[in-house]
């Protein structure tokens, strides 16, 4: 349903109130009903000429009736006639009797009664409410215009009846409104023909202000249509740069509103858009704007978010702040840049005090990165048997008391985040779960992200707890906004590696951790938090499948070898299980021995073509190729 409000019917059935008595007149009824005739079929002459007057006389009727077709009224010998299909557009026409020297300068007076009546109609057709408040300020300011226009008409009108105006005169008087209802002519007949409205109606009027640069006159009332048409729609982006509102009744303002995306995606949807969408821009930017169209969209939300905290907040305003008009100086462009810096500046403040970021960010390393791993130790004692079956015996709340048991008697206890921790029991492997994730930028083709040889069902049977276990994070908003659902998504893949093998992850955090001490923007810390979790997920070589895959099956052939070890560890010790078993658990372990150490160097020869190749574009990964390459030829 159009929320537009409807024109009242008056407007429409009293053409006389509105301008557009001049296109149709109502007959007299005749039958049921009345029917209009157009202007091309209806004469108002007298039965004699004009041409059977002397010149005299009929430079006085002549110019008679050029007043009135002047504000688009008829006379008895200058006719209107409507052109089909072309809504405002009139044809006037002159009794061909007259002086041929009288017609060929009423003639060149014609094109100011046409451009009269056609920026009259848009005046009336642009007032109504469904054409927006930018066509709304521009007809106001047309009407004003109009006004002057018809004032003028006046003084000549008194000047004919004191006897003091001849045709010639009121050719020249028309002059100084010739060139300015032309070139506004050209504007609302564009305007009119497109239907455009909010941003196309400024840059029309813009474009036509900047082909006029050789007329100052016409320019000048060109940039001050400009200035009022303008007006309304500054006080939209006052009102969202300022307060992070948008109101917008007809949709002309170029930042559009996702109402069905709500914060609460951030920490439920992987592949939420709530940041990006929530808030965008729209085609149709006032090209006065273009240039900071993205320092207002970020102004607006970044007070949105403030709002959404219970935290109202507003730009201070000032006289010199307040964006009336789209001054030559720029000044409009520097109240936004002011409003953006403030707008930041308080958010970034809200963020890192009142919600404390840099701890969260701490209290996660030092869960998910195994910062200070006791509590981790402690957890897979208490936890090593549950964490030995299979993912679907496994009971998740038993593992959570265990966790709040670790967190509670090691040093994490003092943590006040600590709280927030949970754990979960993924499904499926690392591996099989890097496969699923098709945005985190690997840069392995995506047939190598999952192992031809892999059974899902085998895959599903082999795994326990230990590759499946996982922690979770409660994040609260507004810190859902820098820790969404993939943010923390990347934490945990890094926990699950870790949890196996842990890598030194602390020039990375450092970095990181030094960054947010000088940024200036909430969209920077979004950066630098996610150029540090891709820096950590690629150094850990889960943006590699291939390379990753092949790390998993050399981890796979050391735990067989170990595991062989410790069947072999109870007959070194126990005498008489040697005698029993008479040697044959270390002639078994010889004999598997060679096969482990050939399975291990072919899968470490294999990995080198691997490192090589994907070493020109991750040049960290050259050490490691000639790590491999040296243990190679040592064995």
């Amino acid at each position: 349903m159009d929320p537009t409000p409807g024109t009242p019917r008056w407007n429409l059935d009293r053409p006389f109130l509105t301008g557009r008595f001049h296109q149709e007149i109502k007959a007299p009824a005749q039958a049921a009903g009345s029917r209009l005739f157009s202007m091309e079929s209806f004469s108002r002459g007298s039965d004699n000429v004009i041409g059977s007057y002397p010149v005299s006389v009929q430079e006085l009727l002549v110019i008679d009736d050029l007043l009135s077709a002047l504000v688009g009224i008829e006379g008895r010998y200058i006719s209107i006639k409507r052109v089909r299909g072309k809504a405002g557009h009139v044809i006037f026409h002159i009794d061909p009797s007259m002086d041929l020297a009288l017609q060929e300068l009423t003639e060149r007076i014609f094109p100011l009664c046409q451009n009269y009546v056609l920026i009259n109609h848009f005046v009336e057709s642009k007032s109504h409410f469904r054409s927006g408040l930018v066509n709304h300020a521009f007809a106001a300011a047309l009407r004003a215009l109009l006004l002057d226009y018809q004032a003028m008409v006046a003084q000549l009108e008194h000047q004919f009846l004191l006897g003091r105006l001849s045709v010639q005169g009121l050719w020249f008087f028309c002059q100084p409104m010739m060139g300015s209802l032309h070139a506004l002519s050209i504007v609302v007949e564009k305007a009119s023909s497109n239907n455009f409205s909010g941003a196309t109606t400024l840059n029309l009027l813009q474009s036509q202000a900047k082909a006029m640069a050789g007329d100052n006159a016409v320019r000048s009332l060109l940039e001050k249509m400009t200035q009022r048409a303008s007006s309304a729609y500054l006080a939209i982006l006052e009102r969202w740069v300022y307060e992070g509102v948008i109101d917008d009744p007809y949709g002309e303002f170029f930042i559009a509103e996702n109402k069905s995306l709500q914060k609460e995606s951030l920490t439920q949807d992987y592949d939420t858009k709530y940041w990006v969408q929530r808030y965008s821009l729209k085609d149709g930017i006032p090209s006065f704007l273009v240039s900071v169209a993205g320092i207002i969209l970020t102004t607006g939300k970044y007070l949105n978010v403030m709002r959404e905290c219970g935290h109202n907040v507003q730009v201070p305003l000032s006289e010199n702040s307040k964006l009336t008009s789209i001054e030559s100086n720029h000044h409009y462009l520097e109240c936004i840049k002011s409003a953006y810096d403030f707008a930041s500046g308080e958010l970034l403040n809200l963020i890192k005090h009142k919600y404390d970021l840099i701890g969260k960010l701490r209290s996660m390393k030092r869960y998910f990165l195994l910062d200070q791993g006791d509590y981790l130790v402690h957890f897979m004692d208490i936890s090593r048997d549950e964490l030995a079956k299979r993912p679907e015996e496994i009971s998740v709340e038993k593992l959570q008391s265990l966790l709040d048991l670790a967190l509670r008697s090691t040093a994490a206890a003092s943590d006040p985040c600590h709280e927030e921790l949970t754990c979960c029991v993924e499904r499926v492997s690392l591996l099989k779960r890097l496969s699923t994730l098709k945005d985190l930028d690997s840069t392995e083709p995506s047939e190598g992200n999952r192992p031809a040889d892999s059974d899902p069902q085998s895959e599903l049977l082999s795994i326990t707890g230990l590759e499946t276990f996982c922690l979770s994070y409660k994040v609260q908003w507004p810190l859902s906004l820098i820790i969404p659902r993939k943010a923390l998504t990347k934490y945990q893949l890094i926990f699950r590696l870790l949890f196996h093998c842990k890598h030194v992850l602390e020039p990375n955090w450092h970095l990181m951790h030094d960054r947010l001490q000088t940024v200036k923007s909430v969209d920077e810390v979004i950066q630098f938090h996610d150029f540090f979790l891709q820096k950590c997920l690629k150094e850990c070589l889960l943006l590699l499948p291939q390379v990753f895959k092949k790390i998993e099956k050399l981890k796979s052939v050391c735990l067989q070898y170990a595991a062989s070890i410790q069947l072999l560890v109870p007959s070194m010790y126990m005498p008489e299980v040697a005698s029993t078993n008479d040697g044959a658990g270390s002639f078994g372990l010889g004999r598997s021995k060679p096969k482990f150490e050939k399975e291990f160097n072919d899968e470490l020869q294999s990995l080198v073509p691997i490192l090589s190749s994907s070493s020109q574009a991750e040049p960290y990964l050259t050490h490691l190729a000639q790590c491999i390459l040296g243990l190679g030829s040592e064995q």
